[in-house]
């Protein structure tokens, strides 16, 4: 568990306390409980209930779990592979000014039947886009089972085409926006100094200006906007399952390629990684003109994704500088950690 700060309203110990809240409020099962991580976010495992708790860190971004759950739903109704919401359960859980998500623990074994109630986003796919889905999820079950290891590259391609081929919901998902977020986390930021809020405010401003010039190749689509492989999970029975659907939007289909490219330049991903995703999806995004752009975003989104809750881990603090310099001194040698 990371070292965490005493002052932050979002600390390490505030989270666990909210675990418990909820445990006490649903009658689930805490003992046991393991936190998975505690950053923007905060993510437990209940093995006992068989229950994952989600826990947004930020009240500027809670309002993103409504559309989370109306997503999930979706994804089961068209059996993606992704996980799926606890349940009999609230969704979203509000308590005490605290939002959260509850699911079912992929990785406590086979998952239950999924129901059969139909969201306000379900439709059956238009006859010209049944072809593509159709394909598209052929390909994830041809796809080899592997029984253990984690996901791969190619388990992501196999996800993305499915997702990307996906018929538009009923009800419109909101269109790709990506500097939103960034924006409300710095009007929600705790510790930042404000010299530092000036140079990414502008930063955003000036790439938002950058992506109307920008010419996107391939067709627009149903987008995850998180696309990296620490968004899969592998299940006990091989499958590969999506998670995290807080940026799923409606937007270019590059933007989904773009993550694993900036993980390779600025974590020092191993090249393979990404090159083979280009391969399987059949579109090497570093190649394209968008794609400097595009980087950029991403690269922002990853700097100020933890500026809500600077206060309350000094761990995270602490890398948010070395990125936050290496943006400003346009230092790109800089090699990132994650956030933990």
């Amino acid at each position: 568990m990371a070292v965490t700060g005493r002052d932050g309203r979002f600390t390490a110990a505030k989270a666990w306390s909210i675990v418990r809240e909820i445990c006490t409020a649903l009658g689930l099962d805490g003992q046991d409980a393991e936190v998975i991580k505690i950053t923007a976010n905060a993510v437990f495992r209940l093995p006992r209930s068989g229950v994952i708790i989600r826990i947004s860190g930020s009240p500027a971004m809670a309002y993103r779990a409504y559309k989370v759950v109306q997503v999930a739903r979706w994804l089961a109704r068209h059996d993606v592979p992704a996980v799926r919401l606890a349940p009999g359960l609230p969704a979203p859980l509000h308590l005490d000014g605290t939002v959260a998500t509850l699911w079912i623990d992929a990785l406590a074994g086979p998952r239950p039947a999924e129901p059969h109630a139909q969201s306000l986003l379900e439709r059956q796919p238009p006859a010209g886009a049944r072809g593509l889905v159709a394909r598209a999820r052929r390909s994830a079950s041809d796809e080899p089972v592997r029984n253990s290891g984690p996901p791969t590259a190619s388990d992501l391609a196999v996800v993305l085409r499915l997702i990307h081929a996906l018929p538009l919901p009923i009800v419109a998902l909101p269109n790709w926006d990506p500097l939103d977020d960034v924006r409300r986390r710095l009007a929600d930021a705790e510790g930042l100094a404000d010299i530092d809020r000036i140079f990414l405010q502008r930063m955003a401003d000036r790439l938002e200006a950058a992506l109307e010039d920008v010419t996107y190749e391939l067709p627009a689509g149903i987008v995850h906007g998180d696309a990296h492989l620490g968004n899969l999970i592998r299940s006990p029975d091989g499958r590969v399952l999506a998670c995290d659907f807080d940026a799923t939007c409606y937007g270019p289909t590059e933007w989904d390629l773009v993550p694993l490219a900036v993980g390779r330049l600025r974590f020092g991903y191993p090249p393979e990684r990404y090159a083979l995703l280009a391969s399987e999806y059949g579109f090497d995004v570093t190649h394209w003109s968008g794609f400097e752009v595009l980087r950029a975003v991403r690269e922002l989104k990853l700097v100020t994704s933890v500026v809500p809750i600077l206060s309350s881990n000094p761990r995270v603090a602490a890398q948010f500088a070395v990125r936050l310099a290496s943006l400003r001194y346009a230092d790109e040698s800089v090699r990132w950690l994650p956030y933990s």
